[in-house]
């Protein structure tokens, strides 16, 4: 497995291997089993393997957790070295943001939805590096989780609109034992609030049976799910959202599918999780 933080090395491992596919799974390291069943599909699909660990700082408001953002590279390595990946991409953030860097990539109206209402530069630090990574690694197929939802959407219109040469592949949520959807974050939870923390994927699949039940009013299915999480007296939610799936736009009526989504605070941490109502 070769490890480097060189943009010159991961292109001339591209060169060397044309016209191989090659599949690339972001990440920003921490890596968890929602990240290794990327890989592990990754693997399947392609001819070789590219993972890249960099924590991107510019998709972190100043308020927000880039200081404490978990990071263990020597266990993420060993990790992949398991797995076989060909090759690791971890930059630092001079390679990926040299001194007079002024250019952005921003998906407008996407980025402003859900996340974005919260997070309003988030998807702006997202696509930048995004498109950078696509644009050094020149992927076959790019691997993602749809726990982040709104991020998949997102980087699919960017790859359209910019006509990127390869495929987005989204990949099913991965769950801890009581539900809790993984995340590099999860770690930070205190005690009492990762007991706690279950609430959301149990919010999310009841809202859901009520669906399946018939119901189609949006604002019914939010404050039913509201309703649930204030049952957790330890989650502070941000938003409940019933949303298209393509567009991110709330709906009043589910005619044909919706993306149920949530972000809801446990302490400091901030975990998202949804699910899809079909």
């Amino acid at each position: 497995m070769i490890v480097t933080g060189q943009i010159s090395q991961v292109r001339a491992f591209r060169s060397h291997h044309t016209p191989a596919q090659i599949g690339f799974v972001p990440t920003m390291g921490y890596l968890h089993e929602g990240h290794l069943s990327l890989v592990q599909q990754a693997k399947e699909e392609n001819d070789v393997v590219v993972v890249s660990i960099f924590v991107n700082p510019t998709q972190f408001a100043p308020t927000e957790d880039l200081e404490t953002y978990p990071h263990n590279l020597e266990r993420d390595l060993q990790l992949l070295a398991e797995l076989k990946v060909d090759l690791v991409f971890n930059p630092d953030t001079v390679t990926m943001y040299p001194p007079g860097f002024q250019t952005i990539v921003l998906v407008e109206q996407l980025s402003t939805a859900l996340e974005g209402r919260t997070r309003p530069s988030h998807f702006q630090g997202v696509t930048t590096v995004v498109a950078k990574l696509f644009n050094i690694v020149q992927p076959t197929r790019a691997y993602f989780g749809q726990k982040d939802a709104q991020q998949c959407v997102v980087i699919k219109r960017m790859v359209g609109d910019l006509d990127l040469d390869l495929e987005i592949v989204v990949c099913p949520i991965v769950r801890e034992h009581d539900g809790l959807a993984m995340s590099s974050r999860n770690v930070r939870l205190a005690e009492k609030d990762r007991a706690a923390a279950p609430i959301i994927s149990h919010a999310l699949l009841k809202t859901a049976e009520l669906y399946t039940g018939g119901e189609r009013s949006c604002e019914n299915l939010r404050q039913f799910m509201l309703g649930l999480l204030a049952t957790e007296s330890r989650a502070r939610v941000d938003y409940v959202s019933v949303a298209d799936p393509q567009s991110l736009e709330e709906l009043v009526t589910i005619e044909n599918e919706a993306l149920l989504s949530t972000a809801v605070y446990f302490g400091d941490v901030r975990l998202i999780d949804n699910l899809l109502l079909a």
